[in-house]
């Protein structure tokens, strides 16, 4: 046995034909990929950026690496040399054949046929797939799984099976059987990997994936069932499902449940035939097919429009299905991939000849925290549909101007505080107390006016500073000073009690001001850093959609929240026991006047504190899904104007600053009196005659 394989492998060394195909060749198993040790599809061969210049907008290219034809574009981008476009291919119409003609005239050389009755000749050159399937495996198309299979997955070979894929749905469509339709998902599967999307975006023709899409629902369209219903596909990255319907076929459903790879869960999907709908077939059967892709979404690339900001992201199975004429409405169920609160759904049919997402093909019937259905019109065009994530928050007109006109107006009211606070600020510190009383009435101001200013720019430039150190920036500094604003809240409210507790002891007016700094500013410094040093390595500090804490992934915003909260609460319990303390009977009558005093802070407090609260407290009730509108709007409102109640309430309503401030009125006003009488006097009037 082993002289006739050396005299079959010298008679194929002679004929030109590698000896090496005689070998015992490993097939690879159904789901299989190639791998590398460590485990990970192979995606492509990295190969040496430019040498050149690197000029803006140049572009220059490099040969593929060994045994790959075509090449790789690279375009300067901010003076580095960036990887734009790749036409590698390993695979050709003789390579996907070549292994199995060789196979198959080497295994007949291994039977009893003597070797000098085989014809060694080169076979007919194959000139398309089409004929190569024909000719090598025309039931079930496996002659080309495993060379498929085994190809690495580069931009080149992806646009190529693609191309293939076409082919065959066009031009070897006519008798579709199961067999046929497994062979032909599993070629799919190769290239829907997750492993391979990335190198979806250097194909040059960005119409490679709305082909993909096509040409699957183009052959399964042909495909002729003979069971009740049949599994036709069950790959990792596509699946596909049949069923006989008629005019008395009850409702019909199809359930999917695909993973974006092998060790998550299984994203959910389920398409509904409506029992009237199917009153109107013939009653001849019929049959509707549906397939399922976890992966495609992220592949599809949409053809720029007027008015539509691209990308935009998919948050769903893509579900197509081939249906019957007079079928036209289908209900869709889709579990959200991004369950975020903000995730809004928006249901959408992929229109094949505009080559992008279509909204008028679908309406969303129920949105929920991580499902949403859609009715959706099925045609020739359109059948293939999805849920896109627009991830806004209520989008609505009144919430939009409460906030303009609320942060205007606190804006300019705590701009109108400082001011007053600087006017009458030698009349109104006249005690220890009523000093440090003021101190805090400053900086919560100022803590407030920063982070409304802080707000203002994130509202405009978010989008744009999106994924950047300067939306780490921004979103640090509005939560360093709205964490101020509370912790400035807190050592007002323990001034309140130093003042009743202490009465024969007191600090030093300088001590306590380093205590108010330390903890108006030094404990949100410490707060803000820390979220800033654990979140930003995982990149979780700031929310995907705008510059403020993230909740979803590492829940940022509790350094934020949970501070703010218990100093509310703690803030309340002072009131309460300012409340009980002083109905107590004073001695003296310097104590007497610094009770009024802190009965006056306290009033202050017991009106800002709850206010604060019940912002915060609305807050928390809006992160509850299918909360009321009214829940919102007043969020929005006790937000929006919390500098006008700090000028109302801390400045304001405290009759010693109007006092001081009506003196100091009074004062201006009798200077200018002085003034004008004094140019008006005779010895001034003769000295303008004179002149």
């Amino acid at each position: 046995m082993k002289s006739q394989a050396t005299m079959i492998c010298c008679l194929m060394f002679f004929l030109g034909i590698e000896c090496s195909h005689y070998k015992s060749k490993v097939h690879i198993k159904d789901g299989d990929k190639r791998q590398h040790p460590e485990g990970k599809l192979m995606t492509g061969r990295i190969q040496e950026k430019c040498q050149g210049p690197c000029t803006m907008a140049s572009n220059c290219s490099q040969p593929c690496a060994q045994h790959f034809r075509g090449e790789i574009g690279f375009t300067c981008h901010q003076n580095k040399w960036q990887k734009s476009t790749e036409t590698c291919t390993s695979l050709s119409v003789e390579t996907l054949f070549k292994d199995f003609s060789s196979a198959s005239r080497l295994s007949l050389a291994a039977s009893s046929v003597p070797v000098h009755v085989l014809d060694f000749r080169a076979p007919e050159p194959v000139e398309s797939v089409a004929q190569g399937i024909l000719r090598n495996c025309p039931i079930d198309y496996a002659c080309i799984l495993d060379v498929v299979k085994s190809s690495e997955a580069t931009s080149g070979n992806i646009a190529f099976i693609v191309e293939l894929l076409r082919n065959i749905s066009t031009d070897l469509s006519d008798n579709v059987t199961q067999e046929k339709m497994k062979s032909y998902s599993e070629v799919a599967n190769h290239i829907l990997d997750t492993a391979a999307i990335s190198n979806w975006a250097f194909i040059p023709d960005k119409n490679t994936s709305s082909d993909l899409l096509q040409s699957v629902n183009l052959f399964a369209r042909q495909l002729r069932m003979h069971n009740e219903s049949e599994n036709l596909a069950d790959e990792l990255f596509i699946q596909a499902k049949g069923l006989r319907i008629n005019h008395n076929t009850s409702e019909k459903k199809f359930n999917f449940s695909a993973s974006m790879n092998s060790t998550t869960e299984g994203i959910l999907g389920m398409i509904e035939i409506p029992r009237q709908d199917l009153w109107k077939l013939s009653p001849n059967a019929s049959q509707a097919i549906s397939i399922a892709f976890p992966t495609l979404g992220a592949i599809l690339k949409e053809v720029r429009s007027q008015n539509v900001s691209l990308p935009r992201p998919v948050n769903g199975l893509v579900l197509s299905v081939i249906l019957p004429e007079g079928l036209k409405q289908v209900l869709f169920t889709f579990e959200k991939i991004n369950k975020s609160r903000n995730a809004r759904a928006q249901c959408v049919g992929w229109h094949s000849r505009k080559r992008r997402w279509d909204e008028n093909a679908c309406e969303t019937t129920l949105e929920i925290t991580n499902r949403v259905k859609c009715l959706c019109n099925y045609t020739n065009m359109v059948m293939s549909f999805s849920i896109l994530m627009s991830p806004k928050s209520i989008d609505n007109k009144v919430l939009y101007y409460i906030t303009c006109i609320g942060l205007s107006i606190s804006i300019l009211s705590l701009i109108l505080c400082l001011t007053i606070e600087a006017l009458v600020w030698s009349r109104v510190v006249v005690t220890e107390i009523s000093y440090l009383r003021h101190v805090c009435i400053v900086n919560i101001a100022v803590s407030l006016l920063i982070a409304n200013v802080w707000f203002i720019i994130n509202s405009n430039f978010h989008k744009k500073a999106q994924d950047s150190k300067w939306c780490v920036a921004l979103t640090f500094f509005s939560h360093f000073f709205y964490l101020s604003l509370f912790f400035w809240m807190f050592f007002k409210a323990l001034l309140i009690i130093y003042g009743i507790l202490v009465v024969f002891r007191r600090m030093m007016k300088s001590r306590l001001m380093a205590i108010g700094f330390a903890i108006g500013y030094g404990c949100p410094l410490v707060i803000a850093g820390t979220t800033v040093a654990i979140t930003v390595p995982e990149k979780g500090y700031t929310r995907p959609d705008a510059c403020w804490l993230n909740w979803d992934n590492t829940k940022a915003l509790l350094a934020f929240a949970i501070p703010a909260l218990v100093i509310v609460a703690v803030n309340l319990v002072v009131v309460l026991v300012v409340a009980v303390n002083t109905q107590r009977p004073s001695i003296g009558s310097s104590k007497s006047q610094d009770l009024a005093i802190i009965m006056r802070i306290s009033k202050n407090v017991a009106i800002l504190t709850p206010l604060l609260g019940l912002t915060w407290g609305f807050g928390v009730a809006t992160l509850i899904e299918g909360t009321s509108l009214i829940f919102h709007i007043i969020f929005a409102l006790l937000n929006a104007f919390q500098g006008f109640f700090i000028l109302l309430f801390g400045t304001i309503m405290d009759h010693k600053i109007r006092d001081a401030l009506k003196m100091r009125m009074s004062s201006l006003n009798g200077r200018t009196r002085v003034a004008e009488n004094a140019s008006l006097s005779p010895t001034n009037g003769s000295k303008l005659m004179n002149r």
